[in-house]
């Protein structure tokens, strides 16, 4: 498969770009600039394009003769907190899908967030229930998260046009390396508001993929949350709940067993057959 992976030298990109070339795909990496001493530089299936997504032309024309899709490029937080993140991110998930449509690109793992919950960058964490699911409401007040759940109302409108597509929005939490995040601060204050997510990066790569693989369980445009199934902590997770957020209940039949984290994957493993790694 020719694979695209915009937004090819961030954390994330980088490591579904290794992902891709290790499963033997060809890899193309788009990004607004090149970053050079990446591991994946010189390798004999991957090629950088320095494109600037903003400009649909410039997009669609980065996209050509490609197989499929992962979208990463936009910024990755609130930013200035007025337009930056916000104008950025809509503009370039709307001319990746519209490019890919035009294209007759089926197949596209986009990069949504946890934040499309009210939580981190928020002014408050909004909260109905543990652990959060797909069907909980998503009510940003921020541009970052908001930009996130326009990307996914995006790929809902895009795919009433053209049918033919297929394009996943994954919810990643912190992605992080399984050293880094337990070299973190183990104060549970510090976290509260992102409810001490993470997911491995290796395995939230390995999502990307599952998501564009053939498959009769899903169709059209599908959310995910992509988390570990447990915190960063080691402390009972009931015991953080009643802690910080004793006026959230449990959804009903659901519990909190051990340090288990706050946010039900169990979409993504029946539809994708993702299991955190």
């Amino acid at each position: 498969m020719k694979l695209a992976v915009t937004g090819c030298n961030g954390s994330v990109g980088q490591r579904v770009v290794l992902l891709g070339l290790q499963k033997g795909h060809t890899v193309v990496g788009i990004d607004h600039r090149e970053v050079p001493d990446l591991e994946f530089n010189g390798h004999p299936n991957f090629t950088f394009k320095e494109v600037d997504l903003r400009e649909y032309d410039k997009a669609l024309e980065a996209l050509r003769g490609v197989d499929a899709i992962v979208q990463l490029a936009a910024i990755r937080t609130p930013e200035d907190y007025v337009v930056v993140a916000h104008n950025t991110n809509v503009v370039i998930s709307w001319n990746i899908f519209r490019a890919a449509a035009e294209l007759g690109i089926k197949r596209i793992a986009s990069a949504s967030s946890v934040n499309v919950i009210t939580l981190v960058w928020s002014q408050g964490p909004i909260l109905d229930y543990f652990p959060l699911d797909e069907d909980h409401p998503c009510r940003p007040d921020e541009p970052y998260g908001l930009s996130k759940l326009i990307s996914e109302l995006q790929a809902e409108t895009i795919i009433r046009r053209y049918p033919f597509m297929r394009i996943a929005s994954l919810r990643l939490s912190w992605s992080l390396s399984t050293s880094f995040k337990n070299s973190l601060s183990k104060n549970p204050e510090k976290r509260k508001n992102d409810l001490w997510g993470w997911v491995e990066e290796d395995s939230g790569a390995e999502a990307f993929f599952l998501a564009l693989e053939d498959s009769d369980k899903w169709s059209g445009h599908e959310a995910f949350f992509i988390t570990a199934p447990d915190t960063m902590l080691e402390e009972s997770s009931m015991g953080l709940k009643e802690r910080f957020w004793g006026d959230v209940p449990l959804k009903e039949g659901k519990r909190l067993v051990g340090n288990q984290g706050f946010f039900d994957c169990s979409k993504a493993e029946r539809l994708l057959g993702w299991k955190h790694k």
